[in-house]
């Protein structure tokens, strides 16, 4: 059964193979990972954990980024892919990255995985009074408006942004 978990250090090989499923490199949505962040040593690693905990503590966030909420999606210790809530909007967020990103790795698609996380997701944006919540997808990844429009979202416009051609879906909370 699936779960939603805190990053933690202890799946360090597991989160690496899900990372390479992906390929290195490559944008994971929900993920917290920049470009910069050193994942492979343990160290390095164990850094960027402790930076994702803190995702709210304003004090310790990288500038231009915003108090956010990490989960990794994981079942029986094998991380399949990863969520986050952004706690508030800043002006890209609200034109192309939304309040919740999300990703599940390529093997594990197709089983329900983002839904599952999605519906929690928005569950905790509704206790924190975060209502409506905006969420976002490329233009062309109909899985995704799917999970997203079978929990409500509300089209409001495709657009061009500096992420590439989205959907912007509104989901009510309450």
């Amino acid at each position: 059964m699936p779960e939603l978990i805190t990053p933690t250090t202890r799946l360090h090989r597991s989160w690496l193979a899900a990372r390479d499923e992906w390929g290195r490199g490559v944008h994971q949505d929900g993920a917290g990972l920049r470009a910069t962040d050193d994942v492979d040593t343990p160290a390095g690693f164990a850094a960027w954990v402790d930076g994702l905990r803190a995702g709210e503590d304003e004090s310790r966030l990288p500038e231009g980024m915003v108090p956010a909420l990490y989960w990794w999606i994981v079942e029986e210790d094998e991380v399949l892919g990863a969520i986050s809530l952004r706690l508030r909007l800043n002006d890209f967020l609200r034109e192309a990255g939304g309040h919740i990103g999300y990703g599940v790795r390529p093997s594990a698609r197709r089983r329900g995985l983002a839904t599952f996380a999605l519906g929690a997701a928005l569950a905790e944006a509704a206790r924190r009074g975060i209502d409506p919540v905006l969420v976002t997808c490329d233009v062309e990844n109909t899985a995704s408006a799917r999970t997203i429009e079978r929990h409500g979202g509300v089209l409001e416009d495709v657009r061009d942004t500096e992420l590439g051609r989205l959907r912007r879906y509104w989901i009510a909370t309450r």
